[in-house]
């Protein structure tokens, strides 16, 4: 299983540089931003699965990064614990306030810092459902956000799935598999800062599927960006014979006797729904209809080998 991921916002690089050598023993991926700017880029780039934020920072206070993370769709679920040395009631309503999960006030017990973390992202993956190798939301998070869709204007869904994923971890491996689907959803992260806005959505139902939700006037840029890109970004996740050959050679093992036959390297297929055609009353027919455009795209993207 993917290591949980967690972002320090510190400016102070013995405690920072602690806090990571101290986490990175305890089997997590600690990342460190010294201000709230890098904190923010960062956040965006590749999702934590909790913050360790400052408050006193150089560029900005803790409780302004807290406040754009929740007021970016893509980072309000992440989990934020505050870390100051003021311990003043006010100081800690005010964190709350901006939506920190919890608050913890230096010097800390590095003991309990870690309860509280471990306690933290138990109760993330539980109560948000968030996809553990991705960190991106799944399950009733998604189910939340085509809830809120359904009753506005302006919005589209996007499906998007990595066609071939399947034979491509057949004969890489499931770590490269794991690795491709890193890579896609850091991959959609770029493109929606790219092309996208700070209230676009992005969920990771599970498998090789994603979803996207944006607004109908950015989502054509934003698929055939998406899979241009992907298109020559994925190259580098094949060997070099099947880069330059254009495809992979798999075996059925089903068949017995292990028969090898051509696999297309990966592609994106995406299907898009919108409310500018039709209304919808359920979040099952805005899934449903964009998984079969989705499949119809599929379908018009004949492969040569």
């Amino acid at each position: 299983m993917t290591k949980p991921r967690i972002l320090v916002v510190e400016d102070d690089f013995d405690i920072s540089n602690m806090l990571r050598i101290y986490f990175g023993a305890q089997g997590l991926d600690v990342s460190v931003a010294p201000r709230g700017g890098d904190a923010l880029d960062m956040t965006r780039k590749g999702l934590p699965n909790l913050i360790l934020l400052d408050i006193m920072l150089p560029d900005m206070d803790g409780f302004e990064v807290c406040r754009q993370l929740r007021t970016t769709t893509r980072t309000s679920h992440v989990p934020i614990i505050f870390l100051t040395q003021k311990d003043e009631r006010a100081d800690k309503l005010q964190g709350l306030q901006h939506g920190a999960d919890d608050y913890i006030t230096k010097p800390f017990d590095i003991e309990e810092l870690k309860l509280r973390v471990q306690n933290s992202i138990s109760r993330q993956e539980r109560e948000n459902s968030l996809d553990p190798r991705t960190g991106l939301p799944s399950g009733r998070l998604i189910e939340d956000q085509l809830r809120r869709i359904i009753r506005e204007q302006n919005w589209a869904f996007m499906d998007i799935n990595l066609r071939f994923f399947d034979r491509f971890r057949d004969v890489y491996g499931f770590i490269a598999g794991d690795d491709m689907l890193r890579f896609a959803s850091n991959l959609v992260g770029e493109v929606i800062d790219e092309v996208g806005t700070n209230n676009d959505f992005v969920g990771h139902p599970g498998g090789d599927n994603f979803v996207v939700i944006t607004t109908v006037e950015r989502a054509p840029k934003l698929r055939d960006r998406l899979k241009a890109r992907f298109a020559e970004e994925s190259l580098t996740h094949y060997s070099f014979i099947d880069r330059e050959r254009g495809y992979m050679v798999a075996k059925d093992n089903r068949t017995g006797d292990e028969k090898e036959f051509k696999v297309p390297l990966m592609r994106l297929a995406i299907g898009m729904v919108t409310p500018e055609t039709r209304q919808f009353a359920d979040i099952r027919e805005i899934t449903e209809l964009a998984a079969e455009a989705r499949r119809q795209d599929a379908a018009n993207d004949t492969v040569d080998l």
